[in-house]
């Protein structure tokens, strides 16, 4: 099989997975638009943008260090495996407890007094989460896909089943809708003062599943800490880890500060915290892209170090940015051009939809940062991590500084602006730094025009409206065919050489 096709055969089981995985988990997004008003969501917006960060800290880089230090020559990787694990086994346990004893003070200083289980279980469902990374991170290696995709899609069948369980059905029963004779088996499982609470809990329960499921990656585990062998894997994760915090920054600091930086009543008749909601909401339709990202990025790290040896390795890296960029073209054109009802169908509420302005600039941003992926790969083999931790610092810096400036005068639209320059920023960072330490020939300009044109038949289809909706559909389908036929006629045959 030729390493093209072996990365897009992985991509493809772990795509498959993910796409199933997110679309369940999407199913959530309308009961939660349709159950809970934006200021309650904004409060899952703001603490799950909280957990992003702890994530990293969490893992502070070992799950690439355990990649890099695995595919060296002589490598020991059971020995590597039971280094690696017993470390964050023993640092998940301390960070874990430390959030427990400091819940109250915490709760309080994010304005939700009296609600520090919140804080307990999500405590709990990061200290799981990194725990299991790392036998996650060896099915990667061992080049499991199709059991890691089913370990994740059954974690995310069983998170949507638990809260549509408890959120829909117990609530509606509880609540007199249907089937009264239950209502007294409900009444004793089923506490409507939890409220979003179900959202942690459902996902702590979910993630517990994880430790039966990986029993036989846990089961040859053996806890050693060989301390003089730690230092190497710290020097090496240490940088990822803070590209890490800074790329979170680039995420998610905008939910975080949104409620903070934005005026009082800059949305007449919403709090902050309910505009905080409203980007949260709008922020999930980018998911279509974010499936791209997220399935490429786990196959292809351990792929990209497998090539790094190869002659050719230069050539394949050009053509996996090349088609990547292309796909995630079709989908930001396709998304953006079909909000019309794509809204309405995710996002129950009418006041959540206020918000879809933003989707399109999201989708951009997110294009940009998978092209960073897929370009970052030049200081990941050579060994050069810190070139990666300048860049996204610098775009953390750029962040802070447009959000503090854009957010008083655009709101969260500011943010998603904020968001788009900050990765074509990191982008093109790192594709001129790329040229000079590790040369790939990349079809820069070429790519450059289509996302020039994607750009463009997007604002031709929002700038040019119809008033009859059925002309408006027919509208944007015609645009979304053509560039799809487009890029066919032109890099169809190409793709055919491939």
């Amino acid at each position: 099989m030729s390493v093209a096709k072996k990365l897009a055969s992985q991509a493809a089981v772990y795509g498959v997975s993910s796409i199933l995985g997110r679309v369940l988990n999407y199913l959530l997004v309308p009961i939660y638009t349709a159950r809970f008003a934006p200021a309650e969501y904004g409060i899952v917006t703001e603490l799950y943008a909280y957990v992003a960060f702890f994530n990293i800290l969490y893992t502070y880089g070992l799950e690439t260090s355990f990649f890099r230090f695995a595919n060296r020559p002589g490598a020991d990787r059971a020995a590597l495996y039971n280094r690696v694990l017993s470390l964050l086994l023993l640092s998940s346990a301390v960070i874990s407890g430390l959030l427990m004893v400091l819940a109250t003070p915490i709760v309080e200083a994010l304005r939700y007094p009296g609600l520090k289980r919140y804080v307990y279980w999500l405590a709990l469902i990061m200290g799981i989460d990194a725990v299991v990374s790392i036998p996650f991170a060896r099915l990667r290696l061992e080049n499991k896909a199709r059991k890691f995709a089913g370990i994740r899609l059954l974690n995310v069948a069983v998170n949507v089943a638990l809260t549509v369980f408890f959120v829909v059905f117990c609530a509606d029963v509880y609540a007199g809708k249907y089937l009264p004779q239950l209502r007294p088996l409900v009444a004793a499982i089923y506490n409507p003062s939890l409220g979003v609470g179900y959202v942690f809990l459902m996902n702590l329960l979910a993630n517990a599943l994880y430790l039966p499921l990986l029993w036989r990656e846990l089961r040859d585990f053996r806890f050693h800490l060989d301390w003089p062998e730690l230092p190497a894997l710290w020097q090496y994760g240490a940088p990822i880890m803070v590209m890490g915090l800074a790329g979170m920054v680039n995420e998610m600091l905008s939910r975080l500060m949104l409620k903070f930086w934005l005026p009082e009543g800059f949305y007449p008749g919403q709090s902050n915290l309910a505009a905080l909601g409203v980007f949260g909401a709008c922020y999930k339709l980018s998911i279509f892209m974010q499936l791209v990202i997220q399935a490429f990025r786990y196959a292809a790290e351990p792929f990209f170090f497998a090539q790094s040896n190869d002659k050719n390795s230069p050539l394949t890296f050009a053509l996996v940015l090349k088609w990547f960029t292309l796909c995630c073209a079709l989908i930001f054109v396709g998304v953006s051009l079909n909000l019309d009802w794509l809204g309405p169908l995710f996002l129950r509420r009418p006041e959540y939809r206020e918000g879809l302005e933003v989707v399109p600039i999201l989708l951009l941003a997110n294009l940009f940062l998978g092209v960073y992926y897929n370009l970052s790969v030049w200081f990941k083999l050579t060994d050069k991590t810190y070139y990666g931790t300048y860049i996204s610092l610098g775009g953390a810096v750029l962040t802070v500084a447009l959000n503090f400036l854009l957010i008083p005068l655009l709101g969260y639209l500011g943010s998603a602006l904020a968001t788009l320059v900050c990765y074509f920023t990191m982008a093109i960072l790192c594709w001129r730094l790329g040229e000079r330490h590790f040369p790939v020939p990349y079809p820069a300009a070429r790519l450059g025009l289509w996302l020039l044109l994607a750009v463009g038949v997007v604002a031709l289809g929002w700038f040019v409206r119809f008033e009859a909706a059925w002309l408006r559909y027919a509208w944007h389908a015609v645009l979304v065919l053509g560039f799809v036929v487009l890029v066919a006629a032109v890099e169809g045959k190409r793709l055919r050489t491939v």
